[in-house]
């Protein structure tokens, strides 16, 4: 049996919105913790990882481990009609995800389980020399200034400031942050502005984004929740060949 209820339908909205840009399908996996997915989008350039503990949830049961493979456009069409002061309520019924929402009014919605062969994937193991915090609202800014001139983005960090720029045929643009973190090197990477704008959807997940950047590293970008209840990040593989 596995059945959920969340006082914050925004939560499982804003998370979806940005996965279901990346992959069409995803596998999630429930046990008495929570749930959990991972998934790798068709081109392998973008890993997502979202984690959702049983403590976020006003109820969590989960008598035995299920594992619900559905389309995240099909979930997202649904989730998208939930209104912000909606509950919302989850539940597995004969190969459908039941989501019910109780507001003014309680609607309920089965969508159909998919058959997809399955593997989770796993992220790679990797060794950052660096790491820090900025304002979410501030990240999604820059990535809106870079894309006035350029497809592609260059995230540069040293001691003191991290740099977001862009060039491109009829201009460029370039953002300083001065991080405030203990930070004792330099690393620079070029990434798909496209790519990062699908990332940042997940806008109401967290105040807060912590970046992970090294010399033509993958760029990890990590949301948590200030209670440590919920998890979403991203790793996304560096254009390197766009660096000429």
């Amino acid at each position: 049996m596995f059945k959920a209820e969340l006082s914050d339908s925004s939560i499982l909205k804003t998370s979806f919105d940005a996965i279901s840009s990346i992959v069409d399908e995803v596998q999630i996996q429930t046990d008495s913790e929570g749930f959990r997915l991972d998934a790798l989008d068709r081109s392998h350039i973008t890993f997502v990882h979202l984690e959702l503990k049983s403590s976020l949830f006003d109820e969590f049961i989960c008598d035995e481990p299920e594992k619900i493979n559905i389309d995240t456009d099909e979930l997202m069409k649904v989730l998208k009609r939930s209104k912000a002061n909606d509950r919302v309520l989850m539940s597995l019924d004969e190969g459908n995800l039941i989501l019910t929402f109780v507001g003014e009014a309680t609607r309920t919605f089965k969508i159909r389980l998919i058959d997809i062969e399955y593997d989770s994937p796993a992220p790679p193991s990797l060794d950052y020399p660096t790491e820090f915090e900025i304002p979410f609202t501030l990240l999604k800014d820059s990535i809106q200034d870079m894309d006035i001139f350029s497809d592609k983005i260059t995230l540069m960090v040293d001691q003191e400031n991290f740099y977001t720029s862009a060039e491109g045929e009829f201009g460029d643009a370039n953002i300083e942050y001065l991080h405030g973190e203990k930070i004792d090197t330099k690393a620079k990477s070029v990434f798909s502005l496209e790519k990062i704008r699908e990332m940042l959807k997940a806008d109401r997940f967290s105040e807060i984004a912590t970046i992970y950047l090294g010399n033509d590293m993958p760029l990890t970008l990590s949301l948590k929740m200030v209670s440590e209840d919920g998890e979403l990040s991203f790793l996304l593989a560096p254009r390197i060949e766009s660096e000429d």
